[in-house]
């Protein structure tokens, strides 16, 4: 390891993080009965300019007067390019930020961008004498924002996760798509002709690069990676598809935008019992060998070391997480 330590954000499930226009305010009492890990009550893209400030006020409200349980909660507020960003942290912090958790801040270009929310609200919790800290996560949706995510992942220690916003960097990038995630046909690959075989088409992930950098950036801050949003609600194999995918990457979770994305999320970003049963295993045979002396050791046919150790207790972990939630 390097000397260098890695400290991690606040630890939180969020497999599945549900979006909520807050200038609805009749979907509010079903997200917190939802079994969405974190719910962002949303000021920005869902709320149209006329309604923005009916929508914090119904914000307010909801997080004064309603049980969210256990829920994690986050507002997304507009972003720093317009005039409702300031209303949207000075009104909510100050008149409901006791039960509020998180901070959305869109479209982050610079870690200058993050500094500016982090002061306001500093200034605002420390007049109001919050003892609790608001976390910050933050979207990551334009060239801008990808060119600069490892300086902002570090800007700022409110950071708590990086979310990938795919629509916005599509049209940031001038992406030859319409479509919020998902696959294009003509991101892909064609085999070779030869020997008469019949050329086949391999399409691809347009949005590897881009989820990829994220993700590294966020783990070499300690903070979370979330996939964003699939646009097609309609289409269950196509996010599983996707969320699959962002797994992989080291993403923890994935943006639900609609109420029948929640456990699609919550399924592909839970560890199996399988895998918390082989994790739990690796973590027993590696206690032996440490005790016999060795380094490596051989469980069901495959060398595992101490680097094993690691995957495990992450996974371990993760379980432990989902079991208390």
């Amino acid at each position: 390891m390097s000397f260098h330590l890695i400290e991690q954000a606040t630890a939180r499930l969020n497999r599945s993080e549900l979006a909520v226009p807050g200038s609805q305010p009749d979907m509010f009492e079903k997200a917190a009965a939802s079994d969405a890990d974190v719910i962002f009550l949303d000021l920005e893209d869902a709320v149209a300019p006329d309604n923005k400030k009916q929508a914090r006020k119904n914000i307010i409200k909801a997080l004064n007067d309603m049980d969210w349980g256990s829920k994690t909660l986050s507002i997304r507020i507009n972003g720093l390019d317009t005039h409702y960003m300031y209303r949207d942290v000075v009104d909510i912090v100050e008149q409901a930020g006791e039960r509020l958790d998180l901070i959305m801040v869109p479209k982050v270009g610079t870690a200058a961008d993050v500094y500016a929310v982090d002061m306001l609200v500093t200034q605002i919790e420390d007049a109001k004498g919050y003892k609790k800290r608001i976390g910050f996560e933050h979207i990551i949706e334009t060239a801008l924002g990808m060119q600069n995510v490892t300086e902002i992942a570090a800007a700022s220690k409110r950071n708590e996760s990086l979310h990938f916003g795919v629509a916005d960097y599509a049209a940031s990038t001038r992406a030859r798509t319409t479509v919020i995630g998902g696959v294009n046909p003509d991101y892909s690959v064609l085999t070779d002709a030869g020997d008469g075989h019949e050329r086949q088409v391999h399409w691809g992930d347009m949005w590897h690069y881009a989820l990829a950098r994220m993700v590294v950036a966020c783990r070499a801050n300690g903070l979370r990676p979330v996939d964003g949003p699939f646009g097609d609600f309609q289409d269950k194999d196509g996010y599983i598809a996707a969320a699959k995918r962002a797994a992989v990457l080291g993403c923890e979770g994935k943006w639900a935008i609609h109420p029948s994305q929640i456990g699609l999320a919550n399924e592909v970003m839970s560890p199996s019992d399988a895998e918390v049963n082989k994790a739990e295993r690796i973590l027993v045979a590696m206690q032996e060998a440490e005790k016999a002396g060795k380094g490596a050791v051989s469980l069901d046919g495959r060398l595992i070391d101490f680097a094993s150790i690691r995957q495990a207790e992450v996974l371990v972990e993760k379980a432990r997480q989902i079991s208390v939630a």
